[in-house]
């Protein structure tokens, strides 16, 4: 049960008059336009990043067949490929993965609208992913690798003997701290139908795809990971919850009606 703590208390955050917190929220509202102003200076840097031809041929198992990376437009000229981890004979896909995809499904039809596809890649077979898709209630598309190398290639998948010898890398220069890794890539589809990686993030960059997060950031407590053993510790899959309880009253506490 969620309780009451000196730490959740007025004890330790000071109260003020309604003037004396528009002057510290207006200080604070320069600050956030800062971080917004640098947000987009970055947006553009990362758009103005150059692109690698995509030279290879990757085959995917999609519900309508195997089809290629170029196939997976759907039409459109931009792609967003979640990283999700889900390798073969996984009982069920990684929980903060599943965290992460819990936003898709609201976010897929406005990306359509600015031309953008969104999607899911897994190692696991097709059938293994349709039974994890089915049981989340998931309904964005989500396709399977098994048996190329986009994987590999785009830096997400690592063998036990690369991690044991050192030589895998994970977000351009770090030791992966698992044989499957989470990621975001973009691709670009031009007029002849020649695509382009365009950009890729890993680690903490994944987090665009949390909304919750942002969310969380808003309220006084914050993400409250701070006394977990890791960050997302608490992150369960989205029917692995136990209902989560209202913090007792100050008047419960002391056994008085509330």
């Amino acid at each position: 049960m969620t309780t009451v703590t000196a730490s959740d208390s007025t004890a330790n955050h000071p109260v003020v008059s309604r003037e004396h917190w528009t002057a510290a929220r207006k200080a604070l509202l320069a600050r956030e336009k800062e971080l917004t102003r640098l947000h987009d200076q970055i947006a553009r840097e990362r758009r103005a990043l150059p692109w690698v031809r995509i030279e290879k041929t990757y085959v995917f198992d999609t519900q309508e067949g195997r089809r290629s990376l170029a196939d997976l437009f759907d039409g459109r000229r931009q792609l967003l490929v979640q990283h999700f981890m889900l390798a073969p004979g996984w009982e069920e896909g990684c929980k903060s993965c599943s965290y992460m995809a819990d936003h898709n499904d609201g976010a897929a039809p406005h990306l359509a609208q600015r031309d953008i596809t969104l999607l899911a890649v897994s190692r696991a077979p097709l059938a293994e992913i349709e039974r994890f898709r089915a049981r989340m209630g998931w309904r964005f598309r989500w396709v399977s690798s098994q048996g190329s190398d986009f994987n590999r290639d785009f830096g997400v998948t690592f063998t036990a003997e690369e991690k044991a010898a050192g030589t895998a890398s994970y977000n351009y220069g770090n030791p992966p701290p698992g044989e499957e890794m989470p990621g975001i890539s973009v691709f670009y589809k031009d007029a002849a139908g020649d695509v382009f990686h365009t950009y890729s993030t890993y680690g903490r960059g994944v987090e665009v795809m949390m909304g919750a997060y942002p969310l969380m950031d808003l309220t006084p407590r914050g993400r409250d990971e701070d006394q977990l053993a890791y960050t997302m510790e608490w992150v369960r899959h989205h029917d692995r919850y136990a209902p989560a309880p209202a913090a007792a009253s100050c008047c419960a506490a002391h056994g008085r009606p509330a």
